[in-house]
């Protein structure tokens, strides 16, 4: 027979009240009063109905994420290993990951019924925008969230990101170092900020080496496999096509490696590719994919999820910060650019 809250109180002798107090750690019930009662509970097998724990401590024991799924991101290994992270490091508090899907025209519509229903304690808002109105609706609403990527806002708020300016940067520099200089980027659309900051250290990378961008050589393209595929073929069948390609995002990338490899592309010969995050490893292949690597998915969750604990606990979001910083993870696609493609150098004098 199920033991419920009742039974187990009439057990103990004890008010339900305090029961539940004991059993939800409120701070007026004595230590060895809630000891007594866990130990019962765990004698008798009581299990909290979550409906009347919800009521009673006000909390919903979960944190969700609002993600505008699109057919694509099924396939987004990267997502998959960051919900993996932050489940883990969730359920060591007892708290449970909620993912909703929704198309992007009416997130905040999810938003809304999320918090109006008490469903979740926090928020995490996943691919966040240059100019991001989700942000702006749960600082409105003084809901606690925290932001994956940062976006412009006036009000302090908790973030995790990675430098993506400093990774585009490092990325054309090394391919500077190569020799080349007619480098493409295929970028996922701007009003990400993910993107937005990674175009952003590619440009001045260029500028900084005294070449000024050619807006022929970078190519938006969807965030997802058909889009870099597409953006490939537009950059080979250009008359004098880039040396080098940086791919701003693996989704893309994947599409941009099947594009050259049916354009008849062998790695370390031909037109050097770096790819933002890599390939993910589950897709087979004989050769290392040079990338941008950031920490590991389930690293990042984990991170996200210790930030939203510290939203929960009260501690001021001026300072739950956590910047990841890339660094090049040297493969096989890149190298120098073919001789009929280097830039001439100038003969010594004397």
């Amino acid at each position: 027979m199920k033991v419920n809250l009742k039974m187990l109180s009439e057990s103990l002798g004890l008010s339900q009240t305090t029961v539940s107090r004991a059993l939800n750690g409120y701070s007026d019930v004595s230590e060895a009063t809630r000891q007594r009662v866990s130990e019962a509970a765990k004698k008798l097998g009581y299990q909290p109905n979550p409906q009347a724990r919800q009521l009673a401590t006000g909390r919903a024991d979960a944190i969700g994420i609002v993600y505008p799924f699109g057919a694509s991101d099924i396939g987004d290994i990267r997502f998959g290993e960051v919900v993996s992270g932050l489940t883990e490091r969730l359920a060591e508090h007892n708290i449970d990951l909620l993912i909703h899907s929704s198309r992007p025209d009416v997130e905040l519509d999810t938003y809304r019924r999320l918090i109006d229903g008490r469903r979740v304690d926090a928020l995490i808002v996943a691919r966040t925008r240059v100019d991001d109105p989700r942000i702006r609706f749960l600082q409105e609403r003084n809901f606690p969230f925290v932001a994956y990527g940062r976006t412009n806002s006036r009000l302090p708020y908790a973030w995790f990101d990675f430098d993506n300016e400093g990774g585009g940067r490092m990325a054309v520099e090394r391919l500077l170092a190569l020799g080349h200089r007619r480098i493409a980027l295929i970028h996922a659309p701007l009003e990400l900020n993910f993107a937005m900051q990674r175009h952003r250290g590619f440009v001045a990378a260029l500028r900084d080496a005294g070449i000024e961008p050619d807006p022929e050589l970078i190519l938006e393209a969807p965030l997802n496999r058909i889009g870099g595929y597409e953006a490939v073929g537009k950059l080979l069948a250009m008359k004098k096509p880039p040396t080098a390609l940086l791919v701003d995002n693996n989704v893309a990338g994947v599409g941009a490696l099947r594009a050259l490899g049916d354009n008849g592309w062998k790695s370390g010969s031909g037109l050097s590719l770096i790819v933002y995050d890599g390939i993910p490893t589950e897709i087979p292949l004989t050769y290392r994919v040079t990338g941008v690597v950031q920490p590991t998915g389930e690293q990042s969750g984990r991170t996200m999820a210790d930030l939203v604990l510290g939203v929960l606990a009260g501690k001021p979001v001026a300072d739950l910060h956590m910047l990841g910083q890339p660094h090049i993870g040297e493969g096989d696609t890149d190298g120098p650019p073919p001789a009929a493609a280097r830039r001439p150098r100038a003969k010594a004098i004397g």
